[in-house]
């Protein structure tokens, strides 16, 4: 009789250090079936433990300081990108959320990695007359040239954080959301605020999922992913 084995599962990130990255972790971390966390960035994500996870600290815009750690996973996750874009000029944001981002999935591809995940933007389009969305959308079309088995885009509007981490604007975005997000019904869906641990979960939860091919999520399949209503 054919014994039956347990899925395992292999993943490296890149971003772990940001809101919705370090939930992503933290969750991945305590998965029992995780065989190996690898965590990449410019610094060491605290209060992450477990057997599974190392992590190191790169030059994110630099692959080779990061292209040994890649090999023998199966799954990569970039959540890399700037917190508030109109903080930085459009040369440095290109640099982080496009040119870092593709350095990384080109170099996952190389060493063998089968599904990426990335935390993109809802609306993202190359075609878009916003330079940010512009932006994220031409990130996408590389990624999908790149061709991986499988390919999730994560497309959340706002990510509702436990505190103001910006300053005015997104206290008052924060105070209103949770009263806008319900209006948002049928297609308008996918533009309702998500909770960041949320959205993390769902970026870890979907890692076990079987698929193949590009798949975009919304607002609804974080939820679903993420196992709370």
């Amino acid at each position: 009789m054919e014994q039956y084995t347990a899925p395992s599962y292999s993943v490296v990130m890149l971003g772990a250090t940001g809101a919705v990255g370090s939930q992503a972790a933290r969750t991945l971390a305590k998965m029992p079936d995780m065989d190996r966390l690898t965590l990449l960035g410019r610094r060491y994500l605290e209060d992450v433990s477990g057997d599974s996870t190392n992590q190191h600290k790169v030059d994110v815009f630099n692959p080779e300081s990061y292209a040994g750690y890649l090999p023998g996973h199966q799954t990569a996750i970039c959540t890399l990108g700037v917190g508030q874009p109109s903080k930085f000029s459009k040369l440095e944001f290109v640099r982080i959320d496009k040119l870092a981002v593709l350095d990384f999935a080109s170099s996952c591809k190389e060493a063998g990695v089968r599904h990426f995940q990335l935390l993109g933007s809802v609306g993202a389009s190359s075609s878009s007359r916003s330079f940010y969305l512009r932006t994220k959308g031409e990130l996408e079309d590389g990624l999908h040239a790149l061709g991986f088995e499988r390919l999730s885009v994560f497309q959340p509007s706002m990510i509702l954080t436990p505190s103001n981490r910006y300053g005015f604007t997104q206290a008052l975005t924060l105070a209103v959301w949770p009263w806008l997000s319900p209006l948002l019904a049928g297609p308008l869906q996918k533009f309702r605020g998500i909770p960041v641990d949320q959205l993390g979960r769902a970026m870890a939860n979907n890692v076990r999922r079987s698929k193949a091919g590009s798949e975009t999520l919304h607002w609804n399949d974080f939820v679903r992913l993420s196992g709370k209503s």
